[in-house]
This record gives C-alpha cells, sequence and structure tokens, in this order.
C-alpha cells in the first residue's frame, strides 16, 4: 500500500503539464504502447541490407538520450531525479557502446579477407 502512494505521489510530482492541467497516466501509457507497435513494425519490416545504416541511426538517438541524461543528471532538483539520470547515462552508454560494436562487427562482414 505504501508502495503505491509512492508511485502516485512520484507521477503527480513528474508529471508534464499541458496548459496548467496535468497530463492524465492513461494518455502517457497509451502513446507509449502505440510507440512500441510502431517501433515493432517498422524494424520487422527493415531489409537486411539496410541494418547497419539503421543501427548508425539509432546510435545517433542513443547519443542524444545520452545528452539529455547527462542534463537530467546535472540538475540536481532532488536526490531521486540525480539517481535516476546517473541511471539514464549508464544505460545510455551501454546502448552506444554497444550499438557502435555491433556496427563495427557487422561492417568487417562486407570487408575482403586478404
Amino acid at each position: 500500500m505504501a508502495m503505491l502512494s509512492t508511485v502516485s505521489v512520484l507521477l503527480e510530482a513528474t508529471a508534464p503539464e499541458v496548459s496548467g492541467e496535468p497530463v492524465d497516466i492513461v494518455l502517457l501509457l497509451t502513446v507509449f504502447v502505440l510507440a512500441i507497435f510502431v517501433g515493432f513494425e517498422i524494424i520487422t519490416k527493415v531489409p537486411p541490407t539496410l541494418h547497419t545504416p539503421l543501427m548508425s541511426g539509432s546510435n545517433a538517438i542513443s547519443g542524444i538520450t545520452l545528452i539529455g541524461a547527462l542534463v537530467l543528471a546535472a540538475e540536481q532538483e532532488t536526490a531521486l531525479a540525480t539517481w535516476l539520470g546517473l541511471f539514464a547515462v549508464i544505460l545510455a552508454t551501454v546502448n552506444v557502446v554497444g550499438g557502435f560494436l555491433v556496427s563495427h562487427r557487422m561492417l568487417g562482414m562486407f570487408r575482403r579477407k586478404g
């Protein structure tokens, strides 16, 4: 019960506002689920020859995420925001480095042996 009240307090404190009114959590979840569905549909339709350029593009997006996470961690408004920002920096860094390693390995498959 205490966990539920803590989550609701966090959602109320962090919910974005549009014209002074808080955004409904159902709306946020709907957008999230639709983004998952659209992303899955787009990725499954990509031919294998375009996977390497797609990885490079997603690495660029992850780099933008890393910058946003650094800004969030540096603001230090609350301890929770700082810790979440640090966690986001770690995850975004792992994503960027892993993406570049995968891209490098995929590009290595097209090099001539010799």
